[in-house]
């Protein structure tokens, strides 16, 4: 199959390049930049050259396609509202060149947006259309594709980790450093979900070839490790204090990162596994926490 995936080059888009490409399909890789261009071709890709902030020309790129996968997100947190805003609007000018085809239009969102309320994990039936979260602008631009015509599915993620990158935990793993103390809120009993990221590629190339529209999957592999485990590794690592937070010094301490940190982000996925029978395999985000090298610096968004 033909696919048109954006985020090629990116964390998660450029692990599902290399699932596709070792099950057999032909991928053309969005990207902005020459380098972006030359790795795309090393790895045995097309490269289709597109920003997100130009939707016409990833539009162009889903023309020419079989099916699409849209992991491409602008992760500058701190803008987070204007992103989703913008995903939006990618998500609508690409379902638009798909309308009536049949072809699969594959998106990305936050396993959040599935939360029933009450203290439940989210799942994959439930999609909260007033969800506070703005990465809901994702799935109403997904649900007016549908409307459309156009073969629509969900890929929902948690915090997506390997020993470089976690999720929200990158930059959490910043301001530890910088402030000197790893913190969590209250007694960190909230929780985050969580997946390798060689998992999540698996699960989005499952969910291509065994495509069916309306369908939303929770690419979750621990339905919930609680904030309070994750701030005590990240201190062991970083070697520093670990404290606990109140309430009126979240936002002091963590920033944009705050509104966060006293979530209780669990997920379920067991409509997941049991629809296409994915299991995942990779090391769990406590693992890849303690086998991580803290001396590299990253810069949180």
């Amino acid at each position: 199959m033909r696919v048109f995936l954006t985020g090629a080059t990116g964390f998660v888009g450029s692990h599902v390049l290399k699932e596709l490409l070792a099950a057999g399909h032909q991928v053309t890789g969005l990207t902005r930049s020459d380098a972006g261009g030359r790795w795309l071709v090393q790895a045995g890709a097309s490269v289709h050259r597109g920003t997100l902030e130009d939707a016409g020309s990833l539009a162009r790129g889903a023309e020419q396609a079989d099916a699409v996968i849209h992991t491409a997100f602008d992760h500058v947190f701190s803008r987070y509202l204007e992103n989703c805003a913008k995903d939006a609007r990618v998500i609508s000018a690409m379902a638009e060149v798909l309308k009536g085809s049949n072809r699969p239009l594959i998106i990305t969102s936050a396993t959040g947006i599935g939360a029933p309320g009450a203290g439940l994990p989210a799942v994959e039936e439930v999609v909260d259309w007033a969800h506070a979260l703005p990465r809901i602008a994702s799935e109403r631009a997904g649900r007016e594709a549908a409307d459309k015509g156009v073969s629509v599915a969900v890929v929902r993620l948690p915090q997506v980790h390997d020993t470089e990158k976690q999720g929200l935990i990158s930059p959490l793993i910043d301001i530890g450093r910088a402030k000197g103390v790893s913190a969590y809120v209250g007694d960190g009993s909230n929780h985050w979900s969580a997946v390798h990221i060689d998992d999540a590629a698996r699960l989005y190339r499952l969910a291509l070839e065994h495509h069916e529209a309306g369908a939303r999957y929770h690419a979750v592999a621990e339905e919930g490790v609680s904030m309070r485990q994750i701030a005590e590794t990240i201190g062991a690592g970083l070697g520093v204090p670990v404290l606990a937070l109140q309430a009126d010094e979240v936002v002091g301490h963590f920033g944009w990162l705050a509104p966060f940190m006293a979530m209780d982000m669990r997920a379920s996925s067991a409509a997941t596994r049991r629809r296409l029978n994915w299991t995942p395999t990779g090391p769990d985000l406590l693992t890849d926490l303690k086998a991580m090298d803290y001396r590299k610096l990253r810069t949180a968004s």
